[in-house]
């Protein structure tokens, strides 16, 4: 059977990781609006109409679009689905928050598109990087190595750990959350630290930030009352990592993000005993 006629034919993506799987996938014939945050491919900008931010969206340029399904990520985009939704619109909102989570959304639209046995064979290809990256930290613990205290900063004003799937490829990666008990907290309001203190009591040997779309400021980090005796600060571990590389819940995050958390990591644990 032909599938390429099957599954929907012109698709609106609210959020980058759909739009960089399509494309991955070779299906981006069928994208034609994308959201104006959408950095991964840098083509997708000059090829796809911007018709989104992240909490709001045109709705009457998706309309004229003409959309057969529209793709959407969590809660925050709710009032946007209801909208189209009532307007007639078929809508399909992922809401992914672990890496197994994101890996099933991956297939899930891969099959929507007559791609299931190309998305089928990049997530096994996935998993066996990510089971090679383990293996790669377990190699230096075997030899002696110990895993650092990770932070991981969502955003600065208040202080936001980092979210579920952040979490679980800096354990992969070989380090360890300071804020386990907030990665599982699906929201940023619940994983925001009220006491700055605490971080600072927690004692983080390394801080990576990736302040959603803000440059990273390791110097203002450095400089916050009461770090002068933080591990990372005193021995200068305080690293950037984009948000379009690790904290959107997609192929960025599964591929470059982990990538860049584990030479961070690795490259602290070959100096520490």
């Amino acid at each position: 059977m032909n599938t390429a006629s099957l599954g929907p034919q012109r698709i609106v993506c609210l959020t980058e990781e759909t739009t960089e799987w399509l494309y991955l996938l070779g299906q981006e014939h069928r994208i034609v609006g994308i959201s104006g945050y959408t950095v991964r491919p840098r083509r997708a900008r000059d090829e796809k109409p911007k018709v989104s931010a992240f909490l709001n969206a045109k709705i009457d340029k998706i309309l004229a679009l003409q959309p057969d399904c529209v793709f959407g990520f969590s809660d925050l985009q709710a009032d946007i689905a209801a909208e189209l939704i009532r307007a007639g619109v078929q809508v399909t909102v992922f809401n992914q928050r672990s890496v197994d989570e994101i890996l099933s959304m991956l297939y899930q639209v891969a099959a929507m598109v007559g791609c299931a046995d190309e998305g089928l064979a990049w997530i096994e290809a996935t998993r066996a990087r990510l089971d090679g990256i383990r293996a790669a930290v377990q190699a230096l613990q075997a030899g002696g190595k110990r895993r650092p205290r990770v932070f991981f900063e969502e955003w600065d004003e208040p202080h936001i750990s980092g979210i579920r799937w952040v979490s679980e490829l800096m354990g992969i990666a070989g380090g360890d959350d300071v804020f386990p008990e907030l990665a599982r907290m699906p929201l940023g309001k619940d994983r925001i630290i009220a006491d700055g203190a605490e971080i600072v009591r927690r004692n983080p040997d390394i801080v990576v930030g990736s302040w959603c779309g803000k440059k990273f400021r390791p110097e203002k980090v450095a400089a916050r009352a009461g770090w002068q005796d933080v591990n990372a600060v005193k021995h200068g571990q305080l690293f950037e990592i984009k948000s379009a590389d690790i904290l959107q819940p997609g192929p960025a995050a599964l591929t470059d993000g982990v990538a860049q958390l584990h030479r961070i990591v690795t490259q602290w644990m070959a100096q520490h005993g």
